[in-house]
């Protein structure tokens, strides 16, 4: 009994942030740097072209505490996971009322009573739908727990199981971090939001093997410091080093436990971390530089939008098409990389 893939959607919020003005407005809020000539090519050097914001640009040269932070995170996360979760259902042919789970993953903010119980209120889902928030996993979140959400599903034949995933990446900006880690995510990061249905009835292609792997000693690689007046990014230079070293011998490793090869498989549905990591990645899979051409177009398009893009990658894929194999695969704190067959 598989779970399969029956629906696939996304969503951006309303405010569009043209890189080329991101960067002249970088350069006047990071100004006090006195390098900050020679860094404002990372934002030209990272392929994006535009990305979405839940604020409009103004709203990032004033001070934010966590009370604003938060209001803004739970409203535009809902409002999002709303608009997800009515397109899904509409492409399943489902009603509210058939949605048996619901599985949330976000890292960007925080909400307690947590997002899933404020999706459930704010659509009137069911009162006994099972409920699983997962928080904590960044970048690697959408193929993790697209993952979990296909375990529930099959653990009960016949039920189906939404999963949503949300990252509004803008409200963890602090205009007063000065650090290059804040540069750099200040390039990369924009806002989004994806989800699926899944149900071992229907018809859509099935989740097949799945893995991960954290490495030892890596828990200052990516992730959150909580500061005062919000969450400081943790974002190493030595990620597409740590790629190019370890990431094939971890990739054949699950390949070889699970029965399968690289010509085993058709598409690669990759998190675009960045274009460094894109390179190691076409590296790693043996294919050549430019090969993951859905995954370049999402990062040029949206930027980097942590757990979401890897569901934006896999949207723009023919996934439903028959016989073929489709790896996705995304790099998160931990420092973990995580696996997810699906195969049709």
């Amino acid at each position: 009994m598989q779970s399969r893939l029956l629906a696939l959607k996304s969503a951006v919020p309303p405010y569009v942030l043209e890189q080329k003005d991101v960067v002249i407005r970088a350069g006047q809020l990071f100004g006090e740097r006195r390098d900050v000539e020679r860094l404002l090519p990372v934002f030209t050097n990272t392929g994006i072209e535009r990305r979405y914001s839940c604020v409009p640009i103004d709203w990032y040269t004033d001070d934010h505490g966590w009370r604003d932070r938060t209001a803004l995170y739970v409203q535009n996360a809902v409002d999002l996971f709303e608009k997800v979760a009515g397109a899904l259902l509409d492409e399943a042919g489902l009603s509210k009322d058939d949605i048996d789970a619901i599985v949330v993953s976000s890292t960007t903010g925080i909400a307690t009573p947590s997002l899933d119980a404020l999706v459930i209120e704010r659509m009137g889902l069911r009162r006994d739908i099972r409920r699983l928030p997962i928080f904590g996993l960044g970048c690697a979140g959408g193929v993790t727990g697209l993952s979990r959400a296909a375990d529930l599903a099959r653990a009960r034949p016949g039920s189906r199981v939404l999963f949503l995933v949300v990252e509004l990446c803008a409200l963890t900006f602090r205009k007063n971090d000065l650090t290059k880690s804040n540069f750099v995510a200040t390039a990369l990061f924009g806002d989004g939001a994806a989800g699926a249905i899944l149900s071992t009835d229907g018809d859509g292609p099935a989740f097949g093997a799945a893995g991960e792997h954290t490495w030892p000693d890596s828990l200052g690689i990516m992730g959150w410091d909580v500061e005062e007046d919000g969450l400081k990014a943790i974002f190493s230079q030595s990620i597409p080093t740590l790629v190019a070293n370890d990431f094939p011998t971890i990739l054949h490793a699950f390949l070889a436990r699970n029965d399968l090869k690289l010509g085993h498989i058709d598409k690669f549905a990759c998190h675009p971390g960045g274009a460094k990591v894109l390179d190691a990645l076409e590296d790693a899979f043996q294919i050549e530089r430019g090969a993951l051409k859905e995954s370049r177009e999402v990062l040029r398009d949206f930027g980097n939008m942590s757990a979401v893009t890897a569901l934006f990658v896999l949207e723009r894929m023919d996934w439903r098409k028959k016989n073929q194999r489709i790896l996705m695969t995304a790099l998160g704190p931990g420092f973990s990389a995580t696996f997810q067959m699906i195969e049709s």
